[in-house]
């Protein structure tokens, strides 16, 4: 018998019908003898239309009362199904984030989770063989006992953290696609599902595009080392064996568990991404502060820094990437430091992409950058930026070129067969 949390995503409990097949799925888990907990996000769209609710309402609205708001939609999916459950004989009960208690930081709308209780659940498990159905993406703040919300995606943060708590075997994250894929199968067919990987693979490409699972639920599943199973809420139910080792999905789990560790494990692209080049900015100490500070303080997040010292050193190009829906506004910040910098000139591009390239496999292997290198060069493709870190690197492309470069990296690395 195992213990498993199971988190199923707002396209998965989109309606009434949905949700019971959410409810097969939990039976099937339940049937077979296992503790289940199920987190569930709001029902699809349900989260964009309180969002928008409290916009009407007023566009400069009290951040404690806006998430007293959106936390309502977790709220109504998780009676619904836990109704569902005990319509099928399945001993159920709702929880929301307060009741467990799930205390967080008092940022509301980014909340941070601090500490979980999960000994109430636990004990019911043991005593009642009941599922707990909880409200995912909320919780509570300790001090001021008011409603908080995680920020999007905040669902899978939720069902990882719960699953730590209750020291749960595996954490099954239900979605709309069926595991993590060597890449993005529309724009390579070929892509092949993943059978298993590495926690901090799977970090690298949640960060730099994929859009399976949410950055902050994988780091800490890699804190407290919490197996995630990312796997499809629209297989039949009746069709999985509750009991086989092998089910479709991919497993996330330490490195330790993969015999065969490929060199590459995957390409992940983004094209949300701007270039920002300051030209001739005096080389002296303070002056890299003096650009990144200021856009630090604002939240803006600088990635693939380069910098070219002149031949007189004198003065350096410093160039560098932040996410697109930023770019103009790390401009005008910039452009108000330009006292503090004193630079000459200030470039921008907006119309570029970032190519990853991730893989452990890449800690024992010399060269495998270079051979990216000559591939991109030899379709014509020009590298304006490099980034690297032990398992990955990332290259800044004209972003017209980016899904050539992902095919092309795709077949250079044996990714296709």
């Amino acid at each position: 018998m195992s213990r498993l949390v199971m988190k199923f995503g707002g396209t998965s409990v989109a309606n009434i019908e949905r949700i019971r097949n959410v409810a097969r799925h939990v039976k099937r888990e339940v049937d077979a003898g296992h503790e289940v907990a199920v987190v569930v996000s709001a029902m699809s769209g349900k989260t964009n239309e309180l969002v928008a609710w409290c916009t009407e309402a007023s566009p400069m609205h009290d951040a404690r009362e806006y998430d007293a708001v959106v936390a309502s939609g977790e709220q109504v999916t998780s009676g619904l199904l836990a109704i569902v459950l005990q319509s099928m004989g399945i001993q159920a009960r709702s929880w929301q984030g307060w009741q467990i208690p799930i205390k967080t930081s008092d940022a509301h709308a980014s909340a941070r989770i601090e500490d979980i209780d999960g000994s109430e659940i636990i004990k019911r498990f043991q005593d009642r063989k009941e599922v707990a159905v909880i409200a995912g993406f909320q919780g509570i703040d300790p001090r001021t006992n008011r409603i908080t919300t995680l920020g999007r995606g905040g669902s899978d943060t939720s069902a990882v953290a719960i699953a730590a708590a209750v020291k749960a075997d595996r954490c099954d994250i239900y979605t709309d696609v069926d595991g993590v894929y060597t890449t993005d199968p529309r724009i390579v067919p070929r892509a092949r599902r993943l059978e298993k990987i590495a926690f901090e693979e799977m970090l690298e490409m949640a960060s730099l595009g994929a859009k399976v699972m949410q950055v902050r639920s994988i780091e800490l599943a890699m804190v407290h080392r919490v197996r995630v199973f990312v796997r499809s809420s629209f297989d039949k139910p009746e069709d999985i064996d509750p009991m086989s080792n092998h089910p479709p999905g991919t497993l996330i789990c330490d490195e330790e568990e993969i015999v065969e560790q490929q060199v590459v494990t995957g390409i992940a692209y983004s094209k949300d991404e701007a270039q920002i080049s300051i030209r001739r900015v005096q080389d002296k100490p303070g002056v890299a502060a003096a650009i990144f500070g200021p856009l630090a303080e604002s939240n803006i997040n600088v990635d693939m820094i380069v910098q070219n010292v002149s031949e007189d050193g004198l003065t350096t190009d410093i160039t560098f990437t932040v996410p697109a829906a930023d770019y103009q506004r790390a401009c005008d910040i910039l452009e108000k430091a330009r006292p503090a910098v004193g630079y000459d000139k200030l470039d921008g591009a907006n119309d570029v992409a970032k190519v990853s390239v991730i893989g452990i496999g890449m800690r024992s292997h010399a060269g495998v950058a270079a051979k990216a290198f000559r591939a991109l060069a030899d379709r014509g493709i020009n590298i304006r930026a490099i980034s690297t870190s032990e398992i990955k690197f990332s290259l800044l492309i004209d972003a017209d070129a980016a899904e050539l470069a992902v095919r092309r990296l795709h077949s250079l690395y044996g990714l296709d067969k």
